[in-house]
Order: structure tokens, then sequence, then C-alpha cells
């Protein structure tokens, strides 16, 4: 039961000191500490009694009991307190000196004018709160007495001085002066009661805006010169470190009179930092104007205030506010200033979240900027959460909505597992290619296609590729007719020399009479380079590896009937080279390479399937396609209003497969 008594109460304390994190703050060290049980980062005011007089004990009591009593958003927010004989610990939110905060801002370039207006706004009114409603007068302001927050706000703290208006002896506590004499520099000049009752902490206040901005006061005669104090700020300076004391403005009409048009607390930090703090009682119309504006002004507002101060704000209005899209954009911006993990926590959720938003101009927004946070997203959620919902408007009734789709399709594409990619987004891209009544819409479907197709099983590509881009080349559009040329010749590599002569070329060959010039264009410089491989294949087998164009594909389309046998067992090199007529050294070249660019099954298990080919996965030189790449075209952008309608284009009159594309044919002619 005894040893209940003597337990130390420090050691029972909820809060952990770290070590060499100390800084003195009058007569209390400041230390950098957190909550044993959440590990929540705080700052821990520590007084030792052994080491300080019996007035400064007093002091340290008494801001003790004001710090617990008073609550205000500009003054320094208690948490919790422990007081024994021998210490007085105070725990705070986090924060740090001004001092120390000024300072190293001015090593990363120095704080800006917007950030120390609102932070002069807020210690103003923290003071004017003390005078006019508490009734209390600090007798203590200073830089020293002043704490900033991580959200770079600033919070009046250092109460140890502080009494009431009209208190009496009993409750006197030591001025400043008393316990540091080298204080008395910034006592007013006129003598205790000759002023308005706020005289004495205006004058301080002037002390600590010279400070803010010129650095330590070395004497009291320096407050005659201005320094670096901003312009519109100077009239109002002068007023708060006048020689008049019953002249000196009360706090609140300081503020009002910095507020006024062309004033320096009149800026769209502070009007930002003021609506914030009552958006809850903002009507939906003011609230949608601000975050509208709030977009525009991100980037010359601090970067701690946009991660600590906007952002919770943006994501409270998203959640509870009904602010919709409106959000999207300024929550982007401030996103930059996170790191990947506070990404994941704080941003990812709600992502995931609003992508399930029946709302047109959200889902809109969302696809327009998913570039900014798609390399945070797992495949995972995509799959699961994102990609159920972003197929809708694959079917949507507005056309931007359905272009915007297909167009991050090359953004997910990555991410998609193997049902999703290769059988329901191919039936989408195929309902889409055939009867989408917009042309741009079926010429970006077409260039995605080609985007995507090395994230394609080579299944799909079998199927796909050529029937896709075949079909392309018969729309009534003419970017679709270019999409199509450009797409064989970015997947060239997935083609066999015979798919190449019997599907590919034919294709090609009916736009060299095309209406438009450009495909005519295209459609030649295609048709060239494919003549040119097969030549050079023609002329000396043994370059097939190095080309990319293997003919070791569909063995069923071999006239020998032993060849088209030859899928259904295990077959040598020996033996495959005899079947095809082709050069062993040419037949083993094609399997080397393709082991080597990591092919996961034995060359024989490929070479029994139908419509498979043994080749390389790597594309041709691009000097040889004389610029013919499929980035060329790029994606077709007509804004929210599409040009040059047409019709859809007629079906291919391929059988049709379960992708929706049609199938590919069992004996090319």
């Amino acid at each position: 039961m005894w040893s209940f008594f003597a337990r130390d109460p420090v050691k029972d304390f909820n809060y952990e000191i770290l070590p060499d994190t100390q800084d003195t703050s009058g007569i209390w060290t400041l230390h950098r500490g957190k909550r044993k049980t959440g590990g929540e980062p705080l700052s821990v005011f520590v007084y030792e009694v052994s080491t300080g007089t019996e007035e400064q004990t007093q002091l340290a009591k008494a801001a003790f009991k004001r710090m617990k009593t008073l609550r205000h958003p500009n003054i320094l927010a208690y948490v919790d307190g422990l007081e024994t004989e021998k210490s007085l610990y105070l725990v705070t939110e986090q924060v740090t000196p001004l001092a120390a905060h000024l300072k190293a801002q001015s090593e990363r370039g120095g704080s800006g004018e917007l950030e120390v207006s609102w932070g002069l706004h807020q210690t103003v009114k923290a003071l004017s709160f003390l005078v006019n409603d508490c009734h209390l007068l600090h007798n203590n302001l200073g830089i020293w007495a002043v704490f900033v927050d991580r959200a770079g706000e600033w919070k009046l703290g250092g109460l140890d001085h502080m009494t009431p208006e009209n208190g009496d002896a009993s409750t006197s506590l030591p001025s400043a002066k008393a316990v540091h004499p080298d204080m008395d520099k910034y006592d007013a000049p006129e003598s205790p009661n000759s002023g308005e009752k706020w005289a004495g902490d205006v004058w301080r206040l002037g002390c600590l805006i010279w400070e803010v901005f010129n650095g330590p006061l070395p004497r009291a005669s320096s407050l005659r010169s201005l320094g670096k104090i901003p312009k519109a700020l100077v009239p109002h300076y002068c007023e708060l470190v006048g020689a008049n004391a019953r002249a000196r403005p009360n706090p609140a009409r300081f503020l009002q009179n910095c507020r006024a048009p062309g004033g320096f607390l009149s800026n769209s930090f502070v009007e930002s930092n003021l609506f914030l703090e009552e958006i809850q009682i903002k009507d939906p119309a003011e609230k949608q104007q601000f975050f509208q504006d709030l977009s525009e002004n991100l980037d010359s507002f601090p970067e701690d205030f946009c991660k600590h101060k906007v952002l919770p704000q943006l994501l409270t209005a998203f959640e509870f506010g009904n602010a919709g899209a409106v959000v999207l954009t300024p929550l982007f911006k401030v996103g930059k200033f996170l790191s990947p993990e506070e990404y994941q926590q704080k941003i990812i959720p709600v992502i995931v979240k609003m992508f399930s938003s029946t709302d047109r101009a959200m889902r809109i927004r969302l696809l327009q900027q998913m570039e900014q946070f798609v390399q945070y997203l797992n495949d995972a959620a995509v799959n699961s959460q994102i990609f159920p919902h972003v197929v809708h408007g694959f079917t949507d009734t507005n056309p931007a909505i359905r272009e915007q789709t297909v167009k991050s399709m090359l953004l997910l594409a990555p991410k998609l597992n193997e049902s999703n990619l290769n059988q329901e987004l191919m039936r989408h891209f195929a309902r889409l290619q055939a009867r989408d009544e917009q042309g741009p819409i079926r010429c970006n479907t077409t260039v995605c296609l080609g985007k995507i197709a090395p994230y394609l099983n080579a299944g799909t590509r079998q199927r796909v590729l050529i029937s896709a881009f075949s079909r392309a080349t018969k729309d009534p559009f003419p970017a679709s007719r270019a999409a199509g040329v450009l797409g064989f010749a970015a997947t060239h590599n997935y083609y066999s020399v015979t798919e190449s002569a019997a599907r590919v070329l034919p294709t090609l060959c009916t736009l060299t009479v095309d209406p438009d010039k450009n495909v005519r264009d295209q459609a030649f410089k295609a048709i060239k380079s494919f003549l040119t491989k097969l030549e050079t294949v023609s002329e000396d087998p043994t370059k097939l590896a190095e080309i990319g164009l293997y003919p070791i594909a569909n063995l069923q389309v071999a006239k020998d009937n032993k060849a088209s046998r030859c899928h259904r067992s295990y077959k040598s090199v020996r033996q495959i080279s005899a079947m095809l007529e082709l050069p062993r050294s040419t037949v083993s070249a094609v399997i080397v390479k393709w082991i080597r660019l990591g092919a996961s099954r034995n060359w024989f298990q490929m070479a029994e399937q139908p419509h498979t080919s043994l080749r390389s996965p790597c594309a041709m030189p691009s000097g040889d396609w004389s610029g013919v790449k499929l980035a060329v075209i790029g994606l077709w952008s007509s804004g929210n209003a599409f040009s040059g309608v047409m019709n859809h284009a007629s079906p291919s009159g391929s059988p049709m497969d379960e992708s929706g594309f049609g199938g590919c044919q069992e004996n090319a002619t």
C-alpha cells in the first residue's frame, strides 16, 4: 500500500520527453515530446524548481494555471500538465519558437510577407481577445512569447506575467525586467497607468513587429529606424510605438486598420485563412466559389500551410460538405507536397471513394487528372474498386466522358489484371470502335489499343490487333484510318511473316487510294517498311532474329500435312527445321533469342500452340520505319465539343470472338 503513495508521478506521466531537444523559453525549457500511447508529437515546457528563484517559481505556477483555463485558437493550446515539488510540466501542441522558425525560414530563402501577415493577424487577434474579452494584460509580449505550429500558424504563449487589468497588489506578479533585467528595452517609455490599459501591450507589439522584420532589437531607440518593415505596415506600426500612450490603438482597431483595402493584412492568404476558419457556416455557393479561387492561389501559399491546414479542410469538405468535383484541383495541388506514404494515407482513400460517385463533373475531373495520382494507386485497388466504376464511362451518353475514359486506359492498363485487361476492356474497345457515333472517340480507341498492346497477353494480341486495326482502316473518319495504319506500324513485332504478307499488307494496300492525303502517306510508308522486311527475310532467312518477323507461326497454314500436324506433338529443332524447310541455324537463332528475352515456357511448347509465333518482342529500329510510329498521331482531342462527327464504320466482316473483336482466320489467303 505504501508503495502506491511512494510512486514517482513523473514515471506515470503519459508523455515522453525526447532527448537532446531543448530550447530556452523565458524561465521554461522547451522540449520535443510525444504521447506514450499513440506517439502523437507534442511540446513539453519544463520548469525546474531547484534551479529557479522564488519569483520565477511564482511566475511558473501562475502561467501553469492560466494555460489550463485559457482557450482560444490563437493561444498556445494546453494538452496536459503535471506539477510536482521538483518540477512543472506543461504539455502543449507541437510548436517551435518564432525566433527559431524565422531563422530556419531565412536559411531556406526567408519567410514571405503572406506568411508573416497571417502570423501577425493571429497574434493581434489573440491579444485583442485577452484585452477586450478577458480583461487581461499580457505584460510579456515579444518574439519569445510567440510559437509556430506545424501548419505555420502563430500561437501566443508566454503567459508568465499575465494579470487582470484592474488587479490589486495581492494578485500582482514580478515584472519581466525584474526577472530578466535586459528586458527593459521592451518597456514603454511612459510611467504605468498613464495611458490606456493596453498601451504597454501594444508598445511591445510594435517591438515584436520590428524584430520580425529586422532581427533582435539592440536598444529602444532603434524602434525609430523602420528597417525592412513593409510600407503598407509603416503607418500602423508608428501608431504602436508612438510617444503618446493615449493615442496608441486598441488591438482590435489596429487589426481593423490593417485589414482595410491596401493594408498589410489585406491579401488573398489572410482572406483564405479567415474563410477556412468559418467554412462550416458558409453557404454552399460560397464554398464552391472559394474552392475555385483557392486552386489559383495555392501556388503562392506556404507548403506547411497547404499540407496541414488546407488539406484537412478539403478532405472534410468532400466527406461531409458535399463540395463535389470543385475540390479536386486544389486537392491534387496540395497532394504534390506530400510524401508517398502521406499520399497513400490521406488522398488515395478519398480518390477511391470519388470514383464511385455518380456526379459526372466529379468523374470527368478524376479522369482528366488521373496522371497526377495514378502512380500511387496499387493494382488491387485499381482492379477491385476503381476499374469497375471507370468502365461505366464507356457507355455514358456524354461524349466527353467516353473520350476521357478511353484516354485513362493508357494509365490504368499496366495495373489491370488478366480478366479486366484482356476480356472486359477489349469488349468495350470493340463496341466503341465499331459503334460509337463520335469519330474522335473511335480514333482514340484505336490509338489507345496500339499503345497498350504490350500489356495484352499473346493470345489476345493474336485475336485482336489485326482485326481491330483493319476495322479502323475502313472508318469514315480520316484520323481513325490513319490511326489504324500507325497501329499496324507500332505493333509490327507481334505479327508473323505469314500474317504480315497475307493480312496486314493487303489491308494497307487498299489505303494507297484513300481520299485523305495523310492516310495515303502513312500507308505508303508502312507498306514500304513491311515489304523491306519481307524482302530481307526472303533473301536471307538467317536475319529473322534481327528483323523481328518470324515465320514459325501458324503451323496449321503450312501446306505440308506433316507440318500441319506437328503442333500436336513435341518436336526438336531438327524436326521443326525439316518441316518448315528452314536452316537449323535460323530456327535455333529464333529460339535462343526468344529464351533470352525471358520466355516463361519451353520453345517446343510454344511451337505446339496454334496461331502462335516464335518471335522477338523487341521493336524494329525506328529509323527503318521513317518515323512511322503510333506516337505520331497521339490521342485526338477536340475539347468538349466534338467536330468531324461521322457515321460509325461498318463491321470488318471477320467472326467475332469473346473479346468483341474479329477472330483470327484459320487460313489467310
